[in-house]
Formats: structure tokens, sequence, C-alpha cells
């Protein structure tokens, strides 16, 4: 599963998660939703981590955004390190405007301001979260980072990815690499090695 992997392995739409062993501290227990991957590199959103004492609401108060609904108090995200002023609202795939991009599994990217002011407005996707950053691969890193064991590559849900519980999403993800079922049983991050799982 973390071998060497092609551009087009598929991995758009699926879960990054980040390894128990992960060197970098700003990815630590995080969970990634890979939004473009190709020759030239690759996207994605930590849909696990907010910015601290930030909610939507206040977003929309600084950009003169009127008419916000209830649903504004939701946390802001922490999509990554990269363009951290720059925001992108990750949701569900009903709603599309001209630069939307398809994500996967019923998910899709917007960033335009427009989405915000449907978002206040009511006529906004029925899920959405607001990611201020985001995560970025060059050109081969984030192979190089698979074949490192870095990540463990989890099936993407919608679910998972609009939960409001951000501290246990990264142990729900790991727990998907059991597979599905009544029987899924717990992953233990004390057992997995940073060494195994090379191909």
């Amino acid at each position: 599963m973390t071998g060497s992997l092609s551009p087009a392995a598929g991995l758009v739409g699926r879960f990054l998660v980040a390894a128990p062993s992960m060197p970098d501290e700003r990815f630590r227990k995080s969970v990634i939703l890979l939004c473009q991957h190709d020759e030239d590199g690759a996207l994605g959103l930590i849909v696990n981590n907010s910015v601290d004492d930030l909610a939507l609401a206040q977003v929309f108060k600084q950009l003169g955004i009127e008419g916000a609904r209830a649903e504004s108090d939701r946390p802001v995200l922490f999509g990554g390190p990269v363009q951290t002023e720059r925001g992108m609202v990750l949701h569900s795939e009903e709603y599309r405007r001209d630069g939307t991009l398809p994500v996967a599994g019923g998910l899709a990217l917007t960033a335009s301001l427009e989405v915000l002011r449907d978002m206040a407005d009511g006529r906004g996707p029925a899920r959405a979260w607001l990611a201020l950053g985001h995560a970025g691969w060059g050109s081969g890193q984030l192979e190089r980072e698979l074949q490192d064991n870095a990540w463990l590559v989890v099936d993407g849900d919608p679910e998972l990815v609009f939960d409001g519980d951000l501290d246990g999403k990264w142990q729900r993800a790991l727990d998907r690499l059991g597979g599905g079922g009544p029987e899924r049983r717990s992953f233990d991050p004390a057992l997995y090695s940073h060494q195994s799982g090379r191909a």
C-alpha cells in the first residue's frame, strides 16, 4: 500500500493519514484529503485541525459578508502550512460555480469569495468547511514520502470529512485500515512500525 506510486495511482479523494512515526511536527496526527495529484505534484487539505479561536462568523465579518447563518459558528480549518492567508471551501458536490474543482466521492473544492457569500445567504453547499492554507507537494515529493511510510492511505469518506469531532478523526481514519464491518477493531498506533510496508 505504501510502495512506489505513479501520479495516476488514484489517490485523489483518499485520505493521507499521518503515520504514528510522522517526522514533521506540522503534520503530526493529520488527516489530509487529497484534492489534486498529477505529474506536477499534489494538493490536499487537513480536515482535522482548526485555526485557533477563529469561527466562520468572524471570517464573514472580516470580509463584510452580511446574512451569516447559524452554522457560521463552525470552526475554520487549518488546511495546511502553504498559503495560510488563502481560503478554500471543501464542500459537497451538489454545489458548483465557475472554478469549482470536483474532487471525488461526492466532494468538491471552490476557492472564491462567491461561495462564502452563498453560504452566508443559505444558497451554498449542503455541507462545507472553510480551510485556510493547504498542504502541497512538488513533483514526486508525495511519492517519496509514501515510500518512506510517512503516510497511510485510507479510502475517503464525506462523513468523516464533515464530522465536527476534529480531535477523534485521526484515530477513526486509522481504524479504517482494518476494513469495514461490525467486527472492525481499533488500530493500535503502538503496533505500527515505520519500517514496515516497503514494497
